[in-house]
């Protein structure tokens, strides 16, 4: 035992002397606020869901062009002989220009489909950087509890250690057992365990929410805001019904709606005739056998209708309204899923509320019980189960503290999501600096350029090498210097293990005494 103390101390010590020898770089302090602005200036998500915006405004310009004047030009060199006669070179140019008239209502139904197509995607967008807020806000108090949580698992692993330290003195005063210093240290390194993972939680939580920002991934960050309760006083049905006039996504699933009736609209239009003016100039000019030059010009109204295409036009009419039911469909499926989200984070929220006020008590008690179960064990009144369960209620009813204040303030903000709640003046300046036509690109290697031929390649890529460090000659090399590496790793690993169970055959043997001593004492 007092092995592993020593093993203990001094890897603490080492890792003490590094932290002190290593850089430490400074913190980024960063408030809920700025991280949110943050987030909405630079997430790359954020601005592959801003690209729509243009895709959809480029198409309202083509449906609009092509209901507008058009103007054709055409023109060639061309040389024709027939059968007794002279050869005839040529040059002839001409422009036609079109204007439809009337198009059955076709023109018409893509143009305001375009248009709804635009503000669906404005909505869109508008949407995601809600979504957006709410994901910054839940990493945000993801990273305070995991913090917080550190915080009690560190503390419980002190109080394991004291405990061990102080059973290891009335151990070797002779008042208590050795297997209260055996449980005590399997307890002590469960909670080392326990906090291990937590603050590898922490960390994986930081991650998330440097992520979010599009931020340095190993900037270090210092959360400044904390867990402050307000209260929610907006009743359930309240919630519901702003969620069902303002959700984003159901506005933009009606405007799909309209979409789909326009298509409808646009097929049928193929039953309908369609009229177009048309206007044109040429001009030719022959060079063999003789000079000659000629001019002409049409205009005039020209209409066309399909009579009969085998039900094509018929197909296509079923087919838009067959998907103009599925998409009244799936708008009311979207209202029954918001009705849903609003009142699974309105519960969870007031089931959080509910354990807030219930754990605000069994901190208190749980320290009390901790230290009275503690004392009478120094007295030789209690058991170390008594202290270890004591110890693990304590660490249960701080977390179960934690964990119902920020389950608080995350389902407040879902509620606040779910209910399509719009952005604050302050945010929608941030959301207005992303530069959504600005993507991040690779960084590649200085002196890279790009390899056009693939066969090639490797055989460049091989002169270049010196002649020692060709391909086969560096990978026998690799294999060389892994095996060696390996060869040291299993001998330090070997001499670990064999350590490792001296120390196990060492306790063995004293329990093995202690627990014949007792025998013959009874």
């Amino acid at each position: 035992m007092k092995r592993y103390f020593r093993r203990g101390a001094a890897a603490l010590a080492a890792a003490a002397l590094l932290l002190a020898q290593a850089p430490q770089a400074q913190a980024r302090d960063l408030s809920l606020a700025d991280a949110i602005a943050q987030a909405l200036a630079a997430n790359t998500g954020l601005r592959v869901t801003a690209q729509d915006e243009r895709t959809a405004a480029a198409a309202l310009r083509e449906a609009k062009g092509q209901n507008g004047f058009a103007l054709t030009g055409s023109g060639g060199l061309d040389a024709s002989q027939s059968k007794g006669e002279d050869r005839t070179d040529g040059l002839s140019l001409k422009l036609n220009g079109t204007l439809p008239l009337y198009t059955g209502g076709k023109n018409e139904a893509r143009i305001d489909a375009a248009a709804l197509g635009a503000d669906i995607a404005a909505l869109t967008t508008e949407r995601a950087r809600e979504e957006l807020k709410y994901s910054v806000i839940k990493a945000y108090f993801d990273a305070l509890e995991a913090r917080k949580t550190i915080e009690v698992d560190q503390e419980s692993a002190d109080n394991y250690q004291a405990h061990l330290t102080n059973v290891q003195q009335l151990y070797e005063a002779g008042s208590k057992a050795r297997i209260d210093v055996l449980r005590a240290s399997v307890e002590l390194s469960d909670a080392r365990q326990t906090l291990i993972k937590a603050q590898n939680s922490y960390e994986v939580d930081l991650a998330t929410l440097r992520n979010l920002l599009n931020i340095d991934r190993s900037e270090p960050l210092t959360l400044t805001d904390d867990f402050v309760y307000d209260t929610f006083d907006i009743s359930l049905s309240d919630c519901i019904g702003y969620a069902l006039r303002s959700r984003k996504d159901l506005l933009a699933d009606r405007y799909t709606l309209q979409q789909k009736e326009l298509a409808v609209k646009e097929a049928k239009a193929g039953l309908r005739p369609s009229v177009s003016l048309s206007a044109g100039t040429g001009l030719s000019q022959n060079f063999e056998p003789e000079g000659r030059d000629s001019h002409s010009w049409n205009a005039g109204v020209a209409a066309s209708w399909n009579l009969f295409d085998s039900g094509v036009t018929r197909a296509a009419i079923d087919e838009a309204e067959a998907a103009r039911d599925k998409a009244a469909l799936s708008l009311e499926k979207a209202r029954q899923d918001v009705d849903l989200a609003v009142r699974e984070a309105y519960y969870n929220m007031r089931e959080a509320e509910h354990r807030m006020s219930s754990t605000a008590d069994a901190v208190g008690q749980a320290q009390q019980d901790y230290y009275i179960a503690w004392e009478k064990y120094r007295a030789g009144e209690g058991i170390m189960l008594d202290v270890i369960d004591a110890q693990t209620a304590l660490s249960k009813a701080r977390l179960n503290e934690i964990s119902a204040q920020y389950d608080y303030v995350r389902c407040k903000a879902q509620v606040v999501d779910a209910m399509g709640t719009g952005l604050t003046d302050s945010e929608r300046a941030a959301a207005a600096r992303l530069d959504a036509s600005v993507l991040q690109q690779a960084v590649a290697p200085a002196g890279a350029r790009q390899d056009r031929e693939t066969k090639g390649f490797a055989a460049r890529q091989a002169e270049k090498q010196p002649a020692a460090e060709q391909p086969g000659q560096a990978a026998a090399k690799a294999v060389e210097a892994a095996g060696t590496q390996q060869a040291a790793d299993a001998a330090e690993a070997g001499e670990n293990a064999r350590a490792v169970a001296a120390d196990a055959q060492e306790t063995a043997d004293d329990v093995a005494g202690e627990l014949a001593g007792n025998e013959g004492a009874e």
